[in-house]
């Protein structure tokens, strides 16, 4: 350790530079009990900007009813206007790509599962179902200039279906960006997946035609393979990896997630892999540290907790 921060040990083998796909204020507050103020979410954004997050999850805009701790998504969006960063926004359906489309976005996400029960819980409808309300916001998202996220969901393990079969994770990959999505987020949304089945899944999705550089991943830290399973996606060529700043979030529809992959443990694990990323960890840190003091608690991320005592 060098002044705090890991020492620089490449591997063979791994990229360059990792884009993180910051999700906190999204995919993170959405999650959290406390509704947190539109003041308190935009000054979250623009720290996490300023510690060299390129891309920042901004909001969801969904209806209320489902989400409420996101119900303000029309107050906080404008007042992101000049922050140094990518914002990219969820849309579930026409009505939410209007609504982020009147406000600029100019990136945005549909959301979509691997598994048929998932599918149900989260969206009432089947895969297929889903897959044809997609379609449509896809098409116009594009025709409007804006990039395409595709996030798929229980790429590993289902609370209710048990182990995902690969080949089926391949067949709604392979639907949802021939829709038209630029960039395919997996996720291990209830976190059981193992650095050997997600080597596994990508394998199968190179060959069904899925470069890695088209992925991402998504892991949820419940059985402590976060990291690993993510270094098993950088040895197969992934080079964007979503995390939450402080391992903020789990699922609200699947009640045995956890938190996301913390960003901060993510940047340590990266920094001491000589991979760049473009974030300061320790303005990171004391940004985690400042959210977690509105939210009442502690970070749950283990960087956080042994950097914050040298924040303060």
């Amino acid at each position: 350790m060098i002044d705090g921060l890991p020492m620089p040990v490449p591997e063979p083998g791994l990229p360059d530079r990792v884009r993180i796909h910051e999700v906190g204020p999204r995919d993170g507050l959405q999650n959290e009990k406390t509704v947190v103020p539109v003041e308190v979410k935009a000054e979250f954004i623009r720290r996490l900007a300023a510690a060299g997050l390129g891309t920042v999850e901004a909001t969801s805009f969904v209806h209320p009813k489902w989400v409420p701790q996101l119900a303000d998504a029309e107050q906080l969006f404008p007042m992101l206007d000049g922050v140094g960063a990518r914002l990219p926004v969820l849309v579930p359906n026409e009505r939410g790509l209007d609504r982020a489309l009147a406000l600029g976005a100019r990136e945005v996400a549909v959301f979509g599962s691997a598994t048929e029960s998932f599918a149900k819980a989260n969206l009432n409808r089947t895969v297929d179902e889903s897959l044809e309300m997609f379609a449509p916001v896809v098409a116009r998202a594009r025709e409007a200039g804006a990039g395409v996220r595709g996030y798929l969901s229980m790429c590993f393990g289902d609370p209710w279906e048990g182990a995902v079969p690969v080949e089926r994770v391949v067949r709604v990959a392979r639907r949802l960006l021939d829709l038209g999505c630029d960039e395919l987020s997996l996720g291990d949304t209830i976190g059981v997946a193992t650095p050997g089945h997600v080597g596994a899944l990508l394998t199968a999705l190179d060959a069904a035609g899925v470069p890695a550089g088209r992925l991402a991943v998504h892991f949820h830290d419940t059985y402590g393979q976060a990291l690993a399973n993510t270094l098993a996606a950088l040895r197969h060529g992934v080079t964007t990896v979503d995390a939450s700043a402080g391992g903020l979030g789990g699922c609200p529809y699947a009640k045995s997630a956890t938190g996301n992959l913390a960003t901060e443990d993510l940047v340590w694990m990266l920094d001491g892999l000589g991979i760049d990323t473009g974030v300061d960890l320790r303005l990171l840190t004391a940004t985690s540290v400042w959210m977690a003091d509105r939210l009442g608690r502690p970070s749950p991320s283990r960087t956080v907790r042994a950097l914050a005592p040298q924040e303060n």
